[in-house]
């Protein structure tokens, strides 16, 4: 069996001088904005025009690839993406900079696209979990080194964007020597919306406040950590920080979901994430206590999205689950591209410590909806097997499977059908959770790989309706 770190090296290549140029650049305009002594709001807006461009370029990219294929839909994004990157320093207009991050972020999205569609063809069933497991790890390595790039160049000048462009142009090299059989075109899988919300309303709330989070942390604690007085090494320290702790804590996160209640663990991070967020806004800056804080922060805040997958996953049927997964990272898109309206526009009237604040403020509103909805719900699905590692940022396709032309729905729903055998075996590991009593079964947790956005699998042993209808009766 051939060792899918070589068979994909040059994919994985790509995705890491990828990430790596979309991190960079992502925290040096925060920093470069901060120090010109630009109004919060426009940074905020700054950098929800890049995950609007994430959403717009789902649609875009899946037109692209399905006209000219993946190489040259690839090719033509990165070359769009390091000229719009150059074009922050020939132009000083903000609203220019808008433009630009909104085709900054629809770029980048066909890039992810292309590169998850292909590892998702040609990736082995027996290898899925760890092609696409290595793809997550490669783009949590690539953010990290993006983070700290920035501080090797403390002055802010033209030296990161032009590395940011160098990386971009590197990384059309490896995609395009590569002698991966070129991934043949599919048909698109349908995206109901309003179907899954009823499905799911935990989950899809959870994914909705939670991306608000997220994308408030990545726009503007650059800007935040700056106007503390830190020196961009420092604020690059800080970054790296947080994104750490949001991989470290994917694993073990993963194998707590599998224990407990899911819905109940999500409820325990709210509540603990919004008692640190708040700590954070009300406590004087303190070079070790702060990156502590900021470590917890990523612990609690880089897990909402991977906790609300599961759980949205044991919510439907097998045959839904590209339709969910489209439904999810169109959620939390939006909610990214609203977050750092809303925390810029205090920060700006209130204070710097606001943009904390906002996110404690986040975790309470969070926190009363799933009460409220968990009270309507008075029995949940535990199921084992759907607990997707994630960035916390759109790292990856998220509108890939349903959106794009090249998934092939009856291949897909055959990929995701258990056989008979399967059934019968994992029928008596499946276990239904009565809320009342909150009775908890201990499950075993495993990565997998769904031909979705993000084309990592969330395959799961869902009881059959009617079985399920038995085991409430009995």
């Amino acid at each position: 069996m051939a060792n899918p770190l070589r068979t994909f090296a040059s994919l994985y290549s790509t995705t890491l001088l990828t990430v790596l140029a979309g991190g960079l650049l992502t925290t040096y305009l925060g920093l470069r904005l901060s120090v010109m002594h630009v109004p919060q709001l426009w940074i905020g807006g700054m950098m929800s025009a890049y995950y609007v461009g994430l959403v717009a370029g789902s649609k875009i990219g899946h037109r692209l690839i399905a006209q000219v294929g993946h190489i040259r839909a690839f090719v033509a994004s990165a070359g769009i993406v390091a000229a719009s990157a150059l074009g922050h320093a020939l132009v000083d207009e903000l609203a220019v900079w808008i433009l630009l991050r909104l085709i900054v972020g629809m770029g980048m999205m066909c890039q992810y696209m292309v590169l998850e569609s292909w590892l998702n063809e040609q990736a082995e069933s027996s290898q899925r979990g760890t092609v696409f497991a290595s793809y997550m790890i490669v783009s949590y390595f690539g953010l990290i080194l993006g983070q700290g790039a920035i501080s090797l160049y403390p002055e802010l000048g033209l030296e990161p964007l032009l590395l940011i462009a160098i990386c971009f142009a590197l990384c059309i090299v490896p995609i395009s020597l590569t002698r991966r059989i070129h991934p043949a075109p599919l048909v698109p899988a349908p995206l109901k919306i309003a179907h899954y919300w009823r499905q799911a309303p935990q989950a899809l709330t959870t994914i909705a406040i939670g991306s608000m989070i997220v994308g408030s942390f990545y726009g503007l604690a650059p800007a935040y950590a700056s106007n503390l007085g830190l020196p961009p090494e420092k604020v690059a320290t800080y970054m790296t920080a947080t994104i750490l702790a949001g991989l470290l804590a994917q694993w073990p996160m993963g194998k707590l979901s599998d224990i407990m209640s899911r819905s109940r663990l999500i409820r325990i991070n709210c509540v603990l994430l919004g008692i640190l967020a708040l700590a954070i806004a009300l406590t004087p800056y303190h070079p070790k206590l702060s990156l502590v804080m900021t470590f917890l922060f990523g612990i609690l805040g880089f897990t909402f999205y991977p906790l609300a997958t599961a759980l949205a996953n044991s919510r439907v049927e097998q045959s839904e689950r590209v339709g969910l997964s489209a439904t999810i990272l169109l959620t939390f898109g939006l909610g990214a591209s609203i977050g750092p309206l809303i925390a810029s526009t205090l920060m700006q009237w209130l204070g710097n410590s606001m943009l904390y604040g906002f996110m404690s403020a986040c975790t309470l509103i969070l926190f009363l909806r799933l009460r409220y909805v968990h009270s309507q719900q008075k029995a949940e699905t535990n199921v084992t097997q759907d607990y997707i590692m994630a960035t916390g940022d759109l790292v990856s396709s998220p509108l890939a499977a349903a959106l794009d032309p090249r998934v092939d729905v009856e291949s897909v729903q055959e990929q995701m059908t258990p056989t008979p055998s399967d059934d019968e075996e994992d029928l008596g590991a499946d276990a239904l959770e009565d809320n009342d009593t909150d009775s908890e079964q201990q499950l075993t947790f495993e990565f997998d790989v769904n031909p979705e956005p993000t084309f990592i699998e969330a395959e799961t042993n869902n009881l059959e309706e009617s079985d399920l209808d038995a085991v409430k009766t009995a």
